[in-house]
């Protein structure tokens, strides 16, 4: 088929926006550093990465800040975008404020939308009470003047009755755009296609697909989103992330060149931003998505640890796979009360915490499992 007929024929091209510097940059054991996030920056926008997702704020002190600062001093804070972390009301603004000390112009609010989730992480599975929470939330917002896109925190597994009522009510209170999370990999090509016709016929939404890749459909999923109507596609370098990963960005512009003639993308830089993004994540060579690699099932959070249901479309016993902690710096006496659980270590958490915090920073950050953290403990009882 001609080039001009495949064009002819494609749905509407979608918008890129990356997040390697915040999705990546949280997998479990992943911390990128402001070069790190200046260079992949740099070459993310001279790909023709429409916007580039970096960092997380909750409230004032985001230890994402040095990442966010380069990442605007690389490529202006007009070409990226800062997730923003909204649990209520009050700590909604706290958040704001630090995003405007960082000079952020366009946030993404990640707001937990099934059942499960919302439970989990705001107290209630209410579907007034999300709505209520997200149309504060996005009000708040805009009246700094800021743009807005809204996200489905495992969209892909909220029911239709529930979605769809939350995406309008958000678009009603004046957001930019939804984000469908496919935070579980949960959906077929042809499921999506179904979930996003849903929201895409939304009156004046603009819809964008985040997925992940435990199930190697990511990409698959994100053309599907498309094909039904999506405007954007959320990738990352490599595909690194948590639960499997995410859609790989290689992957997905070779295959909009090949399935739809898209030739507005600079594919040389690709390459590059492997081997940096690798580099800097400390991953090695390469980085394998799907259920059986070490990083599948390997956390960084206690919530994820603690409650694995919630984030794993199928257990990692499975898969002959084991569910894992893995970190750098990122050490908390709940992580570490996790790691101790039932290994006949007795230390005080509160005092034992900040000694391996201190340890890691001081030998070079290397990376901890729980084995590591039972190692150090006995370190800290005989010190």
């Amino acid at each position: 088929m001609a080039e001009t007929e495949t064009l002819e024929k494609a749905p509407g091209l979608p918008r890129i926006s990356d997040a390697t510097l915040r999705d990546s940059a949280h997998m479990a054991g992943v911390e990128f550093g402001p070069r790190d996030a200046a260079v992949i920056a740099d070459l993310l926008v001279r790909t023709g990465i429409d916007l580039v997702e970096v960092g997380m704020v909750s409230g004032p002190g985001s230890k994402d800040a040095d990442l966010v600062l380069a990442t605007h001093e690389a490529v202006g804070p007009e070409r990226s975008m800062t997730l923003v972390v909204v649990r209520d009301r009050q700590q909604v603004a706290t958040a704001l404020d630090e995003a405007e000390r960082l000079g952020v112009r366009h946030i993404m609010y990640s707001i937990p939308t099934s059942e499960q989730h919302a439970e989990l992480k705001l107290g209630s599975p209410s579907a007034k009470f999300l709505q209520t929470l997200a149309r504060s939330a996005i009000s708040q917002a805009k009246e700094r003047g800021f743009h807005v896109t809204f996200s489905g925190e495992d969209g892909a597994r909220t029911p239709r009755e529930r979605l769809v009522p939350y995406v309008t009510a958000g678009f009603e209170a004046g957001a930019d755009r939804f984000r469908l999370a496919e935070t579980v990999a949960y959906l077929s090509p042809w499921q999506m296609e179904e979930v996003v016709g849903d929201i895409t016929a939304i009156d004046g939404s603009e819809i964008e697909i985040h997925s992940h890749n435990m199930l190697g459909m990511a990409v698959a999923n994100s053309l599907a989103a498309v094909r039904a109507g999506a405007r954007w596609i959320s990738a990352t370098v490599g595909g690194i992330g948590e639960r499997g990963g995410n859609a790989p960005l290689a992957e997905l512009l070779t295959s909009l060149r090949v399935i739809h003639g898209d030739t507005r993308f600079d594919l040389t830089h690709l390459t590059e931003l492997s081997r940096v993004a690798l580099q800097g994540s400390g991953l090695g060579d390469a980085f394998q998505s799907g259920p059986t690699t070490p990083h599948a099932f390997a956390y960084e959070l206690p919530g994820q640890l603690s409650n694995p249901e919630a984030y794993e479309t199928l257990p990692a016993e499975l898969v002959g796979n084991a569910r894992e902690l893995r970190v750098r710096t990122r050490l908390t006496s709940a992580l570490v009360k996790w790691a101790l659980d039932g290994a006949g270590v007795s230390v005080d958490v509160d005092s034992f915490t900040p000694w391996l915090a201190e340890r890691q920073e001081r030998d070079g950050d290397p990376l901890l499992d729980r084995d590591g953290i039972r190692k150090a403990a006995v370190d800290f009882q005989a010190a």
